[in-house]
């Protein structure tokens, strides 16, 4: 319980970077905090979209889904089921392969590193770990 707990937490602590990050690509937010100036660089670069969505929404709807599968998770119904320590191992590594690959856009195609995208990956790597520890410690599913 306390994994999908802490999952949760920091699946809203995501949802909070993503979010940030989104508000600024779509222009509600004017300036970026970032302190480098890699932020803008990366925000500004044609791979901060994906076929016209903008990463930082797919960060949104991510961490929103990992979020609402985690607190499901957390409800006594749901505190001992394998399809919910399954469905947050696959959104999690769905999510820390996309943090990969955005990661690798920055350090070698585009040079820049943004502070922010820096915190949302270790954010969703802590959360596949756990997604991990969670498959591994779940009890087995039944034989049919």
């Amino acid at each position: 319980m306390r994994r999908r707990q802490t999952m949760v937490v920091l699946a809203l602590a995501g949802l909070l970077v993503a979010t940030y990050l989104w508000l600024y690509k779509i222009g509600v937010i004017g300036v970026l905090q970032c302190g480098t100036g890699g932020c803008e660089a990366v925000q500004a670069s044609r791979y901060a979209e994906l076929l016209g969505v903008p990463v930082a929404f797919v960060g949104v709807a991510g961490y929103a889904a990992l979020l609402g599968v985690g607190l499901v998770g957390v409800q006594p119904a749901f505190a001992a089921d394998r399809r919910v320590t399954l469905l947050l191992a696959a959104l999690a590594t769905v999510g820390f392969a996309f943090a990969l690959y955005l990661t690798a856009i920055e350090l070698f195609v585009l040079h820049a590193m943004c502070r922010w995208c820096v915190v949302s990956a270790a954010i969703i790597t802590a959360i596949w770990v756990l997604a991990l520890d969670g498959l591994r410690h779940a009890p087995a599913a039944p034989n049919r």
